[in-house]
């Protein structure tokens, strides 16, 4: 740890600087720019203060995603201490680091859509073919930094993403936006909130589409077999290819105790980034298709002391190819032959995941408020298809075919595959005293294909003083195999192990809430995690060739994460965080790599006299470094400034724009060394301008 403290100066001028305390309108006002930052259901299901809540956690609010201008869902996390959004070079898809808790796919954090997961189950992910997220139907977004499978079981294992949408209240009346950016990205959307008859309704549509920015990859894994077979097939230096067109759309009906959600997203000729082997693709392109459907019924109050409720969904997830996949370019050549015209696939799959639920709380124990729940998912990935110019040799090299061949019917890339979870859970929450509260939960999940896990978790909570807050928490977590990592066949390069384990880890944590005067909080929390069975590829024994997923990793990291928000009026909020972790391979000793190790975020927030609103951020991310054995140099460094500026109402209108990567800084985001040599160039500076209009 390299003097990280020199890095709290401007936090520490942020939270030590003298101003006036507020009146009680002037908090008013900015619980009205800002949205309701006080409460949080993630942390134990039920609703409770932010500061009290049992774990470590952050909210963003719909008034938080205007300020600081983010129009994706990538720009928004980037804000959260202790999480990084890197990318992976297939399809630029991002990865959500927490804590220095790296992986290709990100499947250690789980992603939920009003408490239900967006999980696929090839990748074990929010699934590689994303495309991004818009904000404008999101009401505001809850973050769990640290384990969460003692609640939500699989995959809540660095941390949770739960995304919550907007309902009726959230969007009264009907109002209508377009923008426009650098890169020809263009968004048009609706949004209806009222009253259907006797229902509550909610709707909205967005269609968009970019070019993507074209950033030159200088060298990419084909330059490597180039050197290795005297070829010239790669097409590097070339610009990476992150076009796409969407369509999200929502409805969210309630009535009563009743709510029914439906939603849509696709995503469609989305290309591939920088190749879907790394090796650059102008040609492939693909489609993914999300369907969701939840009802829920929920009674908090059902009787004096109990609450009830169930929820039933279903996720139906496509990702089909709109052009073939040319996994390595024209000229390729192996030791079993040359492919003319590129090694091609078009690997294809479809899956229904329908997940059943249901709780009940009980408070009529004194000081007690119990949670017990259960739940049934059956998740099937019931299609796949498969075109490819390319057969196996008996070691596992590709051997050309000449011609695109189905191949569904014989040896396609995965059969299909279904997996049961049958799961209970149980929590207390004990205010033993006045000013103590202990949460302790336990949560048993049965797999059809691999056994039994149980994960527990305790949290201390501690009222110190009227302004202090302080937290001592444990929690265990899993993050069971991937449908890729258990029964990929007939791959080149990656072979399943139908006898994995699933992942494990155990979180501990301090944290300290201290609202130091009227208009000036800090948050503080020190963690430290150890990882077990962590699945990777190994390389298989010659004469084979590729690798096949183990658990074979043990990892170990700890850090800490300073939080402080300054009102220094009712018209200017300044809020900064400082992020440090260090996590280390048990293998080597060394460190886990990927990660940064620093990282300094600041927003200063103003609004005029006038109306106007002006937003300014800072984010620094520096010494990340490289896995053992890679010799490159480490990742440099960077820091980009954006800045928003919100016009005052005009009758219906609103205006805004927003300037990202002011300084045009160099950012890139780190690779393996045999894939992408001088690592993934993300984003230049880019412009948009935005126009709603409340109908």
């Amino acid at each position: 740890m390299k003097n990280p403290y020199r890095l709290l100066f401007p936090l520490t001028l942020i939270s030590l600087s003298i101003s006036c305390a507020f009146a009680q309108s002037e908090e008013e006002e900015l619980a009205l720019i800002y949205g309701d930052k006080t409460n949080i259901s993630i942390a134990t299901g039920n609703q409770q203060t932010l500061r009290r809540a049992p774990a470590v956690t952050s909210v963003i609010t719909a008034e938080d995603i205007a300020a600081m201008g983010a129009t994706d869902l990538d720009e928004a996390l980037e804000t959260v201490p202790g999480l990084h959004v890197s990318h992976s070079s297939l399809s630029y898809t991002p990865l959500y680091v927490i804590r220095g808790i790296y992986s290709t796919n990100n499947p250690q954090t789980l992603m939920l859509q009003n408490g239900i997961p967006t999980t696929t189950l090839f990748t074990g992910s929010k699934g590689n073919a994303w495309g991004g997220l818009p904000l404008e139907n999101i009401a505001r977004i809850e973050i769990i930094r640290g384990p969460g499978s003692a609640l939500y079981g699989a995959d809540a294992y660095a941390g949770v993403i739960n995304i919550i949408t907007k309902t009726a209240a959230d969007t009264p009346g009907t109002s209508v936006g377009a923008r426009y950016g650098s890169f020809n990205t263009k968004d048009a959307w609706v949004q209806h909130g009222g009253k259907w008859g006797a229902l509550d309704a909610a709707a909205y549509v967005r269609v968009g589409g970019t070019d993507g920015y074209k950033q030159t990859i200088t060298a990419d894994a084909q330059s490597r077999l180039d050197r290795i077979f005297t070829t010239s097939a790669s097409l590097a230096p070339g610009t990476n290819y992150i076009a796409h067109d969407a369509i999200d759309a929502s409805l969210d009906l309630s009535y009563d105790k009743w709510r029914l959600r439906t939603g849509y997203k696709l995503r469609n000729n989305l290309q591939l980034g920088a190749g879907v082997a790394s090796a650059l693709d102008p040609v492939g392109s693909e489609t993914s298709e999300r369907i969701t459907t939840d009802l829920s019924w929920t009674s908090p109050n059902v009787s004096q002391d109990w609450g009830l409720g169930f929820d039933a969904s279903v996720l139906q997830y496509n990702d089909t190819i709109i052009n073939p996949l040319v996994i390595y370019p024209a000229g390729v050549r192996f030791s079993t032959g040359t492919f003319p015209d590129g090694m091609i696939g078009a690997p294809e799959k479809w899956e229904r995941n329908v997940r059943l639920s249901a709780f009940a709380s009980y408070t009529g124990f004194d000081k007690h408020q119990l949670r017990f729940g259960v739940g049934h998912d059956d998740l099937y990935l019931y299609k796949t298809a498969e075109r490819k110019n390319f057969t196996l040799s008996a070691t596992g090299s590709p051997i050309p075919t000449g011609s695109l061949l189905d191949f569904s019917n014989t040896t396609p890339f995965m059969l299909p595959q279904r997996r049961f979870i049958d799961y209970l859970y149980a929590q207390d929450e004990w205010s033993f005293t006045r000013d103590w509260t202990l949460t302790a939960g336990v949560r048993h999940d049965s797999y059809s294909d691999f056994g039994g896990t149980t994960n527990p978790r305790m949290a201390l909570v501690w009222d110190a003083t009227l302004d202090l807050t302080a937290k001592l928490l444990y929690g265990q977590a899993f993050r069971a195999p991937s449908f890729a990592e258990k029964y990929s066949i007939n791959n080149p390069v990656q072979q399943g192990n139908p006898n994995l384990r699933p992942e494990t880890n155990q979180t501990w944590e301090a944290a300290f809430s201290w609202q130091a005067r009227n208009d000036t909080q800090l948050n503080l929390n020190f963690f430290r995690y150890e990882m077990q069975d962590i699945i990777r590829l190994v390389a298989n024994t010659a004469p084979a060739v590729g690798s096949t997923y183990n658990n074979t990793g043990k990892q170990h990291g700890s850090g800490m994460e300073l939080e402080a928000v300054w009102d220094a009026s009712s018209k200017i909020r300044l809020t900064g965080n400082y992020s440090f972790q260090e996590s280390i391979d048990d293998a080597t000793g060394k460190d886990a790599g990927y990660s940064p190790h620093h990282r300094i975020y600041l927003r200063t927030d103003w609004r005029y006299a006038s109306g106007w609103f002006a937003s300014a951020q800072f984010n620094q991310v520096m010494d990340r470094r490289r896995t053992s054995g890679d010799t490159r140099p480490q990742v440099p460094d960077y820091a980009t400034v954006d800045l928003t500026m919100r016009s005052p109402s005009k009758g219906s209108w609103d205006f805004s724009t927003s300037v990202r990567n002011l300084f045009n800084a160099d950012v890139r985001e780190p690779t393996a060394p045999l894939l992408i040599p001088n690592d993934l160039p993300m984003a230049p500076r880019s412009l948009w301008v935005e126009a709603a209009y409340k109908i």
